[in-house]
């Protein structure tokens, strides 16, 4: 129950952080256009995702793939080439600190890709709970695994854990868990809130 609840509050979090951009499109042109469309696409396959991983629509692993695989190649040097200096006006929801912080905002961006790939290979990989009850996704004993994951057992963010490979032998629903805490990651610190 706690699982659940817990996903539950991620995937919210995910679907309120990304549905403002929808309303930002109004005048956007050149780069500034490009980079919200890439935002929107990576929002449907997210929203898509969600609603699995939710329980409201039946667990399908090629949609989950074909999902992953849109964030995927929307993720890494397909984002960062959309935000070149100078690129903060108009319409644009992106914060100032992106550039001085440029590192820390390509290494999310290159952390999503390895994820969301690691997201396409895990897609097979329900775990006990969630092959019983699509009700119980975080079931099956993964919540021991991601306290090790997530909470010290071996850092994930540029660590050697953070391969698609690592991502590949997880549950799917516990890889989705940790994209949508990236998309969030760098939504909270690299984007104005409306």
């Amino acid at each position: 129950m706690l699982r659940k609840a817990i996903l539950s509050v991620v995937v919210s979090s995910v679907i309120v952080v990304s549905a403002p951009l929808v309303l930002a499109h109004g005048g956007a042109k050149g780069v500034v256009k490009e980079r919200m469309d890439l935002m929107d696409n990576m929002k449907d396959a997210m929203k898509t995702l969600s609603t699995i991983y939710k329980g409201e629509q039946e667990y399908d692993a090629d949609t989950v793939r074909k999902a992953a695989l849109i964030i995927r190649d929307h993720s890494g040097d397909a984002m960062t080439k959309l935000f070149p200096k100078g690129s903060a006006h108009g319409p644009s929801e992106a914060k100032q600190n992106i550039w001085q912080e440029w590192e820390r905002f390509e290494g999310l961006a290159k952390r999503q890709q390895v994820i969301s790939q690691g997201l396409h290979d895990s897609a097979d990989n329900r775990s006990a709970g969630e092959a019983k009850s699509s009700g119980h996704m975080m079931g099956g004993g993964s919540g021991s695994m991601m306290g090790k994951s997530m909470m010290g057992g071996g850092h994930m963010m540029g660590g050697k854990m953070d391969t698609p490979e690592h991502y590949a032998a997880m549950p799917s629903e516990m890889v989705f868990k940790m994209l949508a805490d990236n998309c969030s990651s760098c939504h909270t610190r690299y984007r104005v809130e409306d």
